[in-house]
């Protein structure tokens, strides 16, 4: 089956790709296959690599705006694995109006009665604009497929009608990159513990994510099953090793910036105008409604 849709889809392989010449070089050379991987803290500071990485997105941003683009990059893994916080560290420097995270909710009754992916489309991006997926239409295959949220049958059609749903993505010219966070249940445990003693944490767990636990091994089952049908030539799954969340994060950030040939548009430096004050005359300060200073 997956041979199948490797050879069906082969032509559509370099659809959605952008070619844009020369990048723009701030990126270091990979690690040689073979060699050892840089270290944080030892090698590398987290903090500085992140920030320089960050003003590359800045970079791959105005690229994408420029170039009119349509990007959709999925987040899909275990639960505590890291999704939400790679997310952040891509999207914190970036402009809002070009980039977009999406974390549906619970489908409504109603969607409940649409056609699967109906509900996603909405959010797709249009010309200039990127689409973060935080959880996708991948929701199905997963804690849906465990849970019980879908009958079999609904679970079959979609992993026959997935491939084909992101075949008409590509086709159409949207850039569809699909990240799994893959993390060990030791370590899921102890992030699990953490949220549950953490006051600013404790709202990311919720009652499925602590039933989950008991399903370790069919929600092991249901992602080998899911990517043996959607880990495709067209578009591929870019597993991420997310055992240790910094490294992760930088893994993923450099990774996103390797599939964009873009090139550097900073625009050049600009001046900043004399502030221009007329005669006008404002009302009185004391007349305004300012918020106590609790903190000076």
């Amino acid at each position: 089956m997956k041979d199948k849709h490797k050879k069906d889809h082969a032509a559509a392989e370099g659809e959605g790709k952008h070619s844009g010449g020369k990048k723009s070089g701030d990126l270091p050379a990979p690690v040689p296959e073979g060699a050892e991987a840089l270290r944080l803290g030892k090698d590398c500071n987290y903090e500085k690599e992140l920030s320089r990485l960050q003003i590359e997105l800045v970079k791959l941003q105005e690229w994408v705006r420029t170039e009119k683009l349509r990007v959709v990059i999925l987040f899909e893994g275990r639960d505590a694995a890291g999704k939400g916080g790679a997310i952040k560290r891509i999207s914190e420097s970036l402009n809002p109006r070009v980039c977009r995270v999406v974390a549906l909710g619970t489908p409504t009754e109603r969607e409940k009665t649409q056609w699967y992916f109906q509900r996603y489309v909405p959010h797709l991006p249009a010309a200039g604009e990127m689409v973060l997926f935080d959880r996708s239409w991948y929701n199905r295959a997963g804690v849906e497929r465990v849970m019980g949220f879908c009958t079999e049958t609904q679970c079959q059609e979609f992993m026959q009608s997935c491939p084909e749903f992101e075949r008409m993505l590509i086709r159409s010219g949207i850039h569809l990159i699909k990240y799994w966070f893959s993390v060990s249940d030791e370590e899921q445990e102890r992030r699990f513990q953490e949220r549950m003693k953490n006051p600013t944490k404790r709202w990311k767990l919720s009652p499925m994510d602590l039933e989950s636990r008991k399903h370790w091994a069919e929600y092991s089952r249901a992602k080998d099953e899911m990517f043996a049908v959607t880990d495709l030539k067209m578009s591929p799954w870019f597993v991420v090793n997310a055992e240790n969340k910094k490294s992760a994060r930088l893994n993923v950030i450099r990774h996103l910036l390797s599939q964009f040939d873009y090139k550097d548009l900073t625009p050049e430096p600009l001046e900043l105008p004399k502030l221009e004050k007329s005669n006008y005359v404002r009302p009185p300060i004391q007349e305004q409604n300012f918020i106590p200073q609790i903190y000076r």
